[in-house]
């Protein structure tokens, strides 16, 4: 859908007053802005999350298989169903490199194609996370002596291959709740079933949510 009635997020920015970080920590950071509303000149605090972004794939196989991992997440006391994905953490990277390298490092696998499939911002009321999930095709397993080792809670990661079908289907059971998958299988399969993966918009499409300085 395009043209000028298409939906489309509007860029705007009310003014701040006064910024105070409270808390920084490994991997986000928690502002206190102080914002004006232009409507009436009130002010309020908002607590805002900052975060580095992150990137995630929906590797496909020839067999319309889905690519996930398990990993144990503290916070919620789970080893939920995911896709491969990780922190925007290394400075300059180009977001799809790093996709890349997750998809290595976590699945073991290498990608022939990739397109862009969906962009999130995970909870705009108060966090600036932005993810970029991409669509990888052209799968390559790679040799297991080469196998990435993970620690931490990635020591015990798991990898599957799951029929696209199947995830859609546990994400509307609600079997599955990660946020990243649930939206990435949704338009992979919306997309699957549309215009097709080909029509999807290229490794290096615009994303200005994601542009942050060092990035």
């Amino acid at each position: 859908m395009s043209g000028p009635g298409a939906p489309r997020d509007e860029p705007l920015s009310w003014p701040v007053t006064s910024s105070i970080t409270g808390f920084v920590g490994r991997v986000i950071a928690v502002r206190s802005d102080t914002v004006q509303s232009p409507v009436d000149g009130s002010e309020f605090v908002r607590d805002v999350v900052v975060h580095p972004g992150a990137v995630a794939v929906v590797a496909v196989d020839d067999e319309d298989r889905v690519l996930v991992v398990r990993q144990y997440r503290h916070p919620v006391g789970l080893r939920p169903v995911e896709l491969p994905a990780g922190l925007r953490d290394v400075d300059g990277e180009p977001p799809h490199e790093a996709a890349a390298r997750e998809l290595y490092e976590e699945g073991h696998v290498r990608a022939g194609d990739w397109r862009v499939l969906v962009d999130l911002l995970t909870s705009p009321g108060m966090t600036d996370e932005a993810i970029r999930v991409f669509l990888a095709r052209g799968i390559e397993t790679l040799p297991d002596d080469a196998r990435f080792a993970g620690v931490a809670e990635e020591a015990d990661l798991g990898v599957a291959w799951v029929p696209l079908d199947d995830l859609v289907a546990a994400v509307l059971a609600g079997d599955v709740q990660n946020a990243t998958l649930c939206a990435g299988v949704l338009a992979a399969w919306a997309a699957r079933r549309g215009s097709g993966y080909d029509a999807l918009r290229p490794v290096d499409a615009p994303w200005p949510a994601g542009d942050k300085p060092g990035r």
